[in-house]
């Protein structure tokens, strides 16, 4: 968008595009979410910047009435595969907390220099100030949904200190925060002490969690068709599982209330090391795709005569994410030219590989195993097609062996070039990771028998792409349609 869409964008107050960019003022020196109800300010005292670290940056604060803090984050990290995007995948996952500037440098294949270079000309800001932004957003998110301690919301939120905590707030906020919390209503959590450097273990854990609308829940049906039981738990709006994180294991619920006002997506988390949490809420929003821009995404495909009816009775259809990478590659492998029930069954025998679950809830009673557990006894309880055995074993023993690592920080081509050469692996199952995996919004798995049942249901039109290029740079989205029009007979029986 140039600099004249975002003004009208923002003199408008269009809040789909909150989160997308930030509109600094000069005249009052803060910076605002484009919906902001504020007097829409004079065109020559705007600038307009990527992301609220470049604000920070520049030396704006965050407005208090329209709190851009409070927004989905941008869908552009999965549209854009370059440099900056796959960063703030992995800056938004905690690696740069982890690992540090060099650490994440270095799954990106750059000097922390270039890496500087590149972001601040990009997004106008560093990795550290990315990562400040980033844990601001988070910290602002506990103070204003939980009775935590101070001291828990620094240290879960990702800073080092309570000190960098206050500073940071004070800096991005322009208040204190006790001040912060008080702008807003408060749901329940145990409160818990904690002391510097050890690790938190709240009892309960609730928080809202953003997005734009509309939302299809049907991801809940996606989810429920394909959970493992003992591993996930799933139903027309509830899911459950448990994840192993960075410090631990935890568990976790997501539901949705259609019929509550502002239809609320909530996260409740139940045993979890605080400092993992930033990591689990964006694994949690990238499984739930809530970053998305659904009227953008609708609009264009809507404009393809085979999609139009099914846009219109499924509105903000999402692309279901992954909490584990490695985990989806496996389950990518399994899932090649058998039913969707038939994988399930399978993954489930491959379950019992998987270590019991820290904190054990009704129903979720394991973890799914990792790549070394699977090496070591996925012969045993695999079942199927010696070559597709000897393939999943291929895969996992490598990752167990450190030779491939599938996550987050990879674009589609460095996908296709760590797993073409696996034995087994095809242009389908690239696929399907790259969607689930990096979000990849533009993957048409035109082979996969799923879709083509699904186009037979669609309407047919005469001198359209059979790869659905119409609908680029969306054709995920469209796979999930047609993957929809497919299961409909089966549902409506």
């Amino acid at each position: 968008m140039d600099f004249w869409q975002r003004y009208r964008a923002i003199d408008a107050r269009d809040t789909r595009f909150d989160g997308q960019f930030f509109t600094a003022v000069r005249s009052t020196g803060i910076y605002c979410r484009p919906s902001c109800p504020a007097r829409t300010p004079k065109a020559e005292n705007v600038t307009f910047y990527e992301t609220s670290a470049a604000a920070h940056e520049a030396g704006y604060r965050a407005c208090k009435r329209c709190l851009p803090e409070a927004v989905p984050g941008t869908p552009a990290w999965n549209v854009r595969s370059d440099v900056a995007g796959r960063a703030m995948r992995l800056i938004n996952d905690g690696v740069l907390g982890r690992e540090g500037v060099d650490g994440l440098s270095s799954r990106l294949g750059y000097s922390s220099r270039q890496l500087n270079r590149i972001l601040r000309h990009e997004l106008g800001a560093g990795p550290l100030s990315l990562a400040r932004a980033s844990r601001a957003q988070t910290a602002r998110t506990l103070l204003v949904s939980t009775d935590m301690l101070l001291a828990d919301v620094a240290f879960a939120s990702g800073f080092n200190s309570v000190r960098q905590f206050n500073d940071t707030i004070a800096e991005v906020f322009a208040l204190t925060p006790s001040a912060l919390r008080a702008t807003a209503g408060k749901a329940g959590m145990a409160r818990t002490a904690t002391t510097r450097g050890q690790a938190v273990t709240p009892s309960a854990l609730t928080l809202k969690l953003p997005y734009r609308e509309p939302f299809d829940p049907g991801i809940f049906d996606f989810l429920a068709a394909r959970a493992v039981p003992g591993i996930e738990a799933a139903g027309p709006h509830r899911y459950s599982r448990t994840l192993r994180l960075p410090r631990g294991d935890a568990a976790f619920t997501v539901d949705y209330d259609a019929a509550a006002p502002g239809k609320p997506l909530r996260l409740a988390v139940a045993s979890l090391d605080l400092h993992d949490l930033p990591a689990l809420l964006s694994r949690v929003r990238r499984l739930f795709d809530l970053d998305a821009d659904p009227v953008a995404i609708d609009e264009v495909l809507a404009a393809d005569p085979r999609l139009k009816a099914s846009v219109r009775a499924i509105p903000g259809i999402r692309v279901p994410g992954a909490v584990d990478p490695h985990e989806l590659l496996v389950r990518a492998m399994i899932g090649q030219q058998i039913t969707v029930a038939a994988a399930r069954t399978a993954l489930t025998q491959l379950s019992a590989a998987g270590s019991p679950a820290g904190n054990p809830a009704p129903g979720l009673e394991r973890l799914f195993p990792t790549a070394t557990q699977l090496a070591e006894s996925g012969r045993e309880l695999l079942r199927g097609p010696q070559r597709r055995i000897d393939s999943v074993l291929a895969a996992v023993e490598a990752m167990a062996g450190g030779s491939l690592d599938v996550g987050y920080g990879d674009g589609l081509q460095e996908l296709e070039d760590k797993l073409l050469p696996l034995p087994g692996i095809g242009p389908w199952t690239v696929g399907y990771v790259a969607m689930r995996v990096i979000g990849a919004p533009d993957v048409f798995l035109g082979n996969d028998a799923a879709v083509r049942n699904g186009l037979k249901a669609l309407p047919p039109r005469a001198g359209l792409s059979a790869d659905f290029r119409e609908a680029s740079p969306w054709r995920s989205y469209a796979t999930m349609h047609l993957w929809r029009a497919a299961a409909a007979p089966k549902s409506r029986a």
